[in-house]
């Protein structure tokens, strides 16, 4: 019967198509072929002849390959159904079939055209797209970046991907993200990976590195030959290089020209997209953060008394702020400049950092003047305490690089809810506190 199949319904002019055409037995294994198949996948029809036509295909798509086989057996027709199937080079290679069942024969006559390049042109256009939603979408470049591992990873098979970004101010790299294909933690060794990112971004290795540069990369000494590579890609925005695309590829799997040029135009997108996104994280951040400190601002500081009030209102707890102003610094940028003005204010704000916990605030309002807001206070005396303690911290001597300051803190506090049960009053409260405070001290120095 196959051999009647054969020589009676398929001419030797088939050979001549552009389309390859197969015959599949009920076993799954292929009876027939025409010339096609070479130029397609790479195999000569006498290499695929009796093998398993699934052998031959992604292994991503097997499951839905089989269900669309299922129908084709139970006699209805499929038109326009596209899979990837495995060329001998290791690429995949993007298949549109045509098929039915011929129940004379027990067999399925299938006909495959090789639509690679319009799926690489589809693919670069539902990228672009994508990557531009993503970038809009994410609320943070953590969130960025799981998108784009999608993106990715419905493109291209990958293990794993990672992302090696570049400070602004050191111009270090690091890795902002590392994750395999389910979601977990990549093996990485970052001193090498990070060496390596670095070479790849001013030229000195090329883009792919395989099983020695496998072990390298995952810190494995004893990681064994063939396990796979990494293909990494620099990300170039706006003529800078701003990181890394790195790529864990699994064994057996190699990209062709097609989809390396497909993910060279990937990494163009994403550098576009971070670039955004750090931009735009930057402006969020100097809308909430001082620039000289590094602490949360006056908008930021407002937000969060906000919302601790508000649970110190439900749960019956208490608060305290301290209104802080140190004494005479205007005399240090009056007689130092405003140089060393700024290193006084930024080693004022660590020791503040330092004396308080985790869970509390510490805000810059301007000039010299800082709040502190602490949560979960049981006593005016715990406020008092750590009143004190800034106190302390503050009055040690400061190594300014050109001399040695010492400096006083005039401290204000106000407690929720004995001084006020609204945020303007609680800080009116601390600020006049602080007046106080100087005043007392000035009078006291006399």
């Amino acid at each position: 019967m196959v051999a009647t199949a054969h020589d009676d319904c398929l001419p030797d002019i088939v050979d001549l198509l552009l389309d390859a055409v197969f015959l599949v037995d009920t076993d799954g294994r292929i009876v027939y072929v025409s010339a096609a198949c070479e130029r397609m996948l790479g195999y000569t029809p006498q290499e695929m002849i009796g093998r398993e036509l699934f052998a031959f295909l992604a292994p991503e798509d097997r499951a839905r390959t089989v269900a669309e086989a299922s129908e084709v057996i139970a006699g209805r027709a499929r038109i326009g159904f596209d899979n990837r199937y495995v060329h001998k080079d290791g690429h995949r290679v993007h298949l549109m079939w045509s098929a039915r069942w011929s129940e004379r024969d027990r067999l399925r006559i299938g006909v495959a055209r090789d639509v690679t390049e319009l799926k690489h042109a589809e693919a670069i256009q539902r990228a672009t797209y994508a990557i531009s939603e993503a970038a809009h979408a994410a609320e943070d470049l953590d969130v960025l970046l799981r998108g784009i591992h999608r993106i990715i990873a419905s493109l291209v098979p990958v293990a794993g991907l990672a992302l090696a970004t570049c400070d602004n101010r050191t111009g270090k790299l690091s890795f902002s993200y590392q994750r395999d294909r389910h979601g977990h933690p990549l093996a990485l060794y970052e001193p090498v990976a990070c060496e390596f990112c670095a070479q790849v971004i001013c030229g000195g290795r090329p883009p792919y590195l395989g099983d020695l540069a496998q072990a390298a990369l995952s810190g494995d000494a004893a990681a064994s030959a063939g396990d796979g590579g990494w293909l990494a890609m620099p990300l170039i925005a706006h003529n800078d290089t701003i990181g890394v695309l790195v790529l864990k590829v699994d064994s057996g799997v190699r990209y062709s020209d097609k989809d390396k040029e497909l993910l060279h135009f990937v990494a163009d997108q994403v550098a576009i997209a971070i670039d955004r996104a750090q931009l735009q994280a930057d402006l969020r951040r100097a809308a909430r953060f001082d620039e000289l400190t590094g602490l949360p601002n006056r908008r930021l500081f407002n937000e969060r008394i906000k919302s601790v009030l508000a649970r110190c209102a439900r749960s019956q707890s208490g608060l305290a702020v301290l209104y802080i102003d140190l004494d005479d610094f205007k005399q240090v940028n009056d007689s130092l400049g405003h140089a060393s003005g700024d290193l006084l204010l930024q080693e004022v704000a660590r020791r503040l950092q330092r004396c308080v916990r985790g869970t509390d605030t510490v805000a810059r309002l301007g000039g010299d003047e800082f709040v502190v807001l602490l949560e979960d206070v049981h006593t005016p005396e715990d406020a008092r305490a750590v009143a004190d303690k800034i106190r302390e911290a503050v009055s040690h001597p400061i190594d300014l690089d050109t001399c040695v300051l010492r400096t006083q803190a005039s401290i204000g506090i106000a407690v929720y809810p004995e001084h006020g049960q609204e945020v303007e009053r609680i800080l009116q409260h601390a600020d006049a506190a602080m007046y106080a405070d100087k005043r007392n001290r000035s009078s006291q120095a006399m």
